[in-house]
């Protein structure tokens, strides 16, 4: 790792930004080895461009889930359940809210960025706070695993290019509800139904964070939105 950029993210910012091979990352997750990824990180640096403004998500990427190592995520790291591998490129450099999953999410670091993380067991009343947040360093090449009890959003970029993260998650997470699917979480009395937004995606935005609201996202980050330098 260039301990030279994670030397100068702390430099610039005022929260501590910690290498997520510390032992502060082994609450969030755990950084994994063993699996060939360079095939996806070739077709991420050839065939994915980071957009001009904000970010951009796909959850399956049909190219990406024909590289080798699928079968091997799927069989190993996922018991044997089906799962997608997509992408998101962009030039996030703010907070935003968080987001959660019921099950856990690889992602792969093409290039390098920060992840802002929480714990989903400091919700309270569907609200959350940056108060227990902490921010790590991801350098590129990087696998690591994110667990379901791990609040996470974009990566903020650490460079003028933006990043780029292989995202990897249970099949058919982040996509769009059906209506039934819809009207069975409005009509539930489980309070934490307020923060479904889309298939197996929970989120608690920020007020401000108009591309989430606007989808109906719960405005339960109720911080300030935090910018991260670089």
């Amino acid at each position: 790792m260039d301990n030279t950029i994670l030397k100068r993210l702390n430099e610039v910012n005022d929260v501590k930004i910690h290498d997520i091979r510390s032992d502060e990352y082994r609450s969030y997750g755990r950084v994994i080895e063993g699996y060939d990824v360079r095939e996806l990180i070739d077709y991420m640096k050839k065939e994915t461009a980071i957009p001009a403004n904000g970010n951009i998500y796909i959850p399956s990427n049909k190219q990406m889930e024909s590289c080798a190592v699928k079968e091997e995520l799927e069989a190993v790291f996922y018991g044997g359940m089906p799962m997608q591998i997509g992408y998101c490129n962009g030039r996030n450099t703010t907070y935003n809210g968080f987001e959660y999953h019921k099950g856990s999410e690889i992602n792969i670091a093409v290039s390098d960025f920060m992840l802002v993380l929480s714990h989903t067991w400091l919700i309270k009343d569907n609200t959350i706070t940056a108060e227990d947040a902490e921010v790590f360093y991801v350098p590129e090449g990087t696998v690591f695993e994110m667990y379901e009890t791990t609040l996470h959003l974009s990566p903020c970029r650490v460079s003028d290019e933006g990043f780029r993260c292989v995202v990897i998650l249970p099949r058919g997470t982040n996509t769009p509800l059906n209506e039934e699917e819809k009207k069975r979480r409005d009509a539930s009395s489980d309070k934490e139904s307020i923060l479904l937004l889309h298939r197996n995606k929970w989120v608690l935005a920020h007020p401000e964070r108009k591309p989430l609201i606007d989808q109906g996202a719960h405005p339960g980050f109720v911080s300030e939105n935090k910018e991260l330098k670089y």
